[in-house]
């Protein structure tokens, strides 16, 4: 319960520092009249004294690191106390299957099949008579025959 508390405070101080950081009015605000002004005017010079946003963003600052701190010390010390780390709880899927509950199968998800096809037949082809020459019966082609190309001769030494 004191750590949810804690939790909400976090939060809450952080997005209260993030506001009052962003409704501040920066150092380098000044810096069009740095090359006029005097020495209070510089850029990076002498400030004033603070005022209620810069003293508010301190404490929260302050009360965010505090809280901070607090909460890994608690966290160390939990962990300190149960122990080593043990293997995560994963609940119902760690827990064994009852007797006789169906199990998948070892080799993955079984993919149906389609139902078999009774084999086509096979394409008659038919063939040229045996007594005609391919060379008299082909027509000229105009594209160059593939020849395979010729083994160098070897070298004849002098």
């Amino acid at each position: 319960m004191l750590m949810q508390l804690l939790n909400v405070l976090y939060v809450l101080i952080a997005i209260a520092i993030i506001a009052l950081v962003m409704l501040q009015q920066g150092d380098g605000a000044q810096a069009g009249s740095g090359f006029g002004g005097g020495a209070s005017a510089t850029v990076f010079g002498a400030r004033g004294s603070t005022n209620f946003l810069s003293k508010s963003t301190k404490w929260l600052a302050v009360a965010f690191f505090v809280i901070s701190l607090g909460m890994a010390m608690y966290a160390s010390r939990q962990a300190k106390a149960t122990g080593p780390a043990r293997a995560p709880d994963l609940g119902i899927m760690g827990q064994p299957a009852p007797a006789g509950t169906p199990t998948a199968p070892a080799t993955g998800p079984r993919i149906p099949t389609a139902p078999a096809q009774p084999a086509a037949p096979a394409p008659t082809v038919s063939t040229a008579p045996a007594t005609a020459t391919p060379a008299a019966t082909a027509p000229a082609s105009s594209a160059p025959a593939a020849t395979t190309p010729a083994a160098p001769a070897p070298a004849q030494g002098h």
